[in-house]
């Protein structure tokens, strides 16, 4: 309407909860309980931080193998407890943040996941978002009764058809099929409860779900994009992509790759959030925030592995030891790339400009799932987040800290105020579900209302006629 103007855009953050924080060496830091991931107590608190300064969300991610050798690779990822029975905990404990809870498809069944997203949505008063995986763990696989993980495309196959089935079980209960009326004896309004009769490729489900509609009508979709059936799905469906990318270049281009999904899909560029994952290291000078990583990599419990390294990255180094010099990289050839590019970061880091094997190790430990590493003061930092976001990199960050608590702390404290006094982040709240941190977009409409159940009525009539007779 003329003289009305849109808001501004502002960021989107989230926590993405590594209990002993994301870097390898965070839990042995002075101050950090290496058994956080079992704490309801330090859950909650981190919950009720993020919420306190306004994130958008609190997201349990999941893994369905482990072993004790996954403490080298990523120790916080060697334990952890079941998200959605995590959620339910934290949203007794919290009453505005979203809260985001994955459920892995490959191995699951779409009336299993329509019954528990459906009842967290209720449980949280409408704040469940769910993060749809198709995993890439081999190892699950012999944990669920199967000889092999499915590849890529079979996998998403199973997942576009179970999340369609969840997504008819959500609308199986019209908003106004519980009727509750006492006087009338009538608890649920039979022409308004639907069987949805799917018989697909994979499922075959009649329904109805026995969990009233979610308060969100549809509950949203999150998932990662990393192959590129994902973020085509993504790109369609989601609500909000969490995107690995560990450059301001290749951020820019998966976000200007799900947007254009997007509008190919018939939504709209703004209906989908695009969110990198932030590792941020910060100090209240630059130098304290270089001494920090510092700090973290000298505590790495891995040892030095000069073989993996060598396979990794396709540098000779049969010979050397973790203090020599790396070798200098051929600048010109592509296939190391990746090695060019992790000898920068490792020089970067540790503030030298010959960095040795063991720099560029923990480099390739401390990275993790490849997101990116923000490093520097609360300046520098807030510096970065406001270039990616008004640059065509992001719609704000999946908040990854390397340590906890102190690390969230650090960027609650000291970063977001910069954000706000920018403009750049939300001082409070304005809605009250997860759909509305994202959007002010319509609740979606039942695709099964108005047609009716005459069928069900029909029976319905005859057994209060036979009641009716009886008494």
């Amino acid at each position: 309407m003329p003289g009305i103007s849109n808001p501004p855009r502002q960021l989107h953050f989230g926590i993405f909860l590594f209990s002993i924080g994301y870097h390898p060496g965070a839990w042995r830091l002075p101050g950090v309980d290496p058994k956080a991931s079992h704490d309801p107590a330090f859950i909650a608190s981190i919950a009720r931080k993020a919420e306190d300064a306004k994130f958008d969300f609190f997201f349990l991610g999941d893994a369905l193998a482990t072993s004790a050798e996954q403490q080298y690779v990523f120790p916080s990822q060697t334990v952890r407890l079941e998200p959605f029975t995590m959620v339910g905990y934290v949203a007794a404990h919290t009453q505005r943040i979203g809260l985001i809870a994955t459920a892995n498809t490959t191995y699951a069944d779409p009336y299993h996941i329509a019954r528990q997203t459906a009842s967290l949505d209720h449980l949280s008063g409408g704040r469940l978002a769910w993060n749809v995986v198709t995993g890439a763990d081999e190892r699950a696989a012999k944990n669920f009764s199967r000889d092999h993980h499915w590849e890529n495309s079979r996998r998403y196959d199973y997942a576009e058809e179970l999340v369609d089935v969840v997504g008819q079980l959500w609308d199986s209960w019209e908003d106004t099929a519980l009727v509750g009326d006492q006087q009338a004896g009538l608890l649920v309004d039979p022409a308004r409860l639907h069987a949805i009769e799917h018989e697909g490729t994979f499922f075959r489900v009649k329904g109805p779900l026995n969990v009233a509609r979610p308060l969100q009508g549809q509950i949203p979709l999150v998932n990662a994009g990393t192959s590129p059936r994902s973020r085509a799905f993504g790109a369609a469906k989601s609500t909000v992509v969490f995107a690995g990318v560990p450059t301001f270049e290749a951020a820019q281009s998966f976000y200007s790759e799900i947007k254009a999904g997007a509008v190919a899909s018939g939504r709209a560029a703004h209906d989908v959030s695009v969110l990198p994952g932030l590792v941020p290291y910060i100090g209240r000078t630059s130098e304290e925030a270089y001494a920090l990583y510092q700090r973290l990599s000298a505590l790495i419990a891995a040892k030095l592995d000069i073989a993996a390294l060598e396979r990794d990255l396709k540098i000779p180094l049969a010979g050397l030891s973790g203090d020599d010099a790396f070798p200098s990289v051929d600048e010109a050839d592509p296939a190391l790339a990746q090695a060019r590019y992790f000898v920068a970061q490792a020089r970067k880091l540790n503030r030298t400009d010959t960095p040795t094997v063991r720099h560029v190790f923990e480099y390739a430990i401390a990275r993790g799932r490849g997101h990116f590493l923000a490093i520097g003061s609360a300046e520098e930092v807030a510096d970065t987040i406001q270039h990616w976001f008004e640059n065509g990199a992001a719609d704000g960050f999946n908040v990854c800290p390397p340590h906890l608590p102190g690390g969230l702390d650090d960027f609650i404290d000291l970063v977001l105020p910069i954000l706000r006094k920018r403009g750049l982040f939300r001082e409070e709240y304005t809605g009250s579900t997860f759909r509305e941190h994202f959007s002010d977009a319509a609740r979606p409409a039942n695709r099964f209302e108005g047609r009716g159940n005459t069928q069900a009525a029909a029976a319905f009539g005859r057994i209060t006629e036979t009641h009716h007779r009886v008494a």
